[in-house]
């Protein structure tokens, strides 16, 4: 079982990379906002999944032990390979997942290439109470709720997710609830914070 690697990126490009580890080159399925923070020639630190399949071995890779575990958890829901898991990822951070179980909210999976409306309720139901009070601990507030939903509105108008994460750290820093509670506000606030696209 492989379960971590720190190596030399050799290659990162759509949602795989390439870690060599000893002069031996893994490669690694992640999202494809992990890929494009890995440059080549950089050092990365993966926790991994490995999957053996009778005619397949895939080695699935993040940079949290939070991903790690929900990607585990999602992989054990009926109807969701490691594929889908890893959309799932790709669109929601292992926080946004606790809160959509938690609020019994279906479509925030439905979002997701792959996972149509029976496995987005499977989801809801099938991972009640499983996932880490940790990760839940930050989601249960109404601004947290609301910063949710801004980050995947910023990430659907072509903000990467790290970018628009922290624009909406920076406003809720500022602690005005009239901002922090109300989508349109925040992400008026948020877009303020980023700027015109470059």
């Amino acid at each position: 079982m492989i379960a971590s690697l720190r190596g030399t990126v050799a290659h990162a490009s759509g949602s795989t990379v390439v870690v060599e580890v000893g002069g031996v080159g893994y490669r690694v399925s992640v999202t494809p906002q992990l890929a494009l923070t890995l440059a080549v020639g950089s050092t990365a630190h993966l926790h991994t999944a490995m999957i053996v399949r009778e005619d397949d071995m895939s080695l699935f890779g993040f940079v949290s032990l939070d991903e790690l575990e929900v990607f585990d958890l999602l992989r054990g829901v009926t109807g969701v390979g490691p594929k889908s898991a890893l959309g799932v990822l790709g669109h929601l951070t292992p926080a946004q997942v606790a809160t959509a179980v938690a609020a019994e909210d279906d479509a925030a999976f439905r979002r997701v290439s792959g996972i149509g409306p029976k496995t987005a309720k499977l989801i809801t139901v099938q991972l009640a109470g499983k996932l880490d009070i940790r990760i839940q601990a930050p989601t249960v507030t109404a601004a947290s709720t609301t910063a949710a939903d801004v980050l995947v509105a910023l990430s659907g108008l072509g903000w990467s997710e790290r970018d628009a994460q922290k624009a909406i750290d920076e406003v809720l820093e500022d602690g005005d609830t009239s901002v922090t509670t109300a989508v349109p506000a925040l992400l008026r606030a948020a877009l303020t914070r980023l700027g015109p696209q470059r």
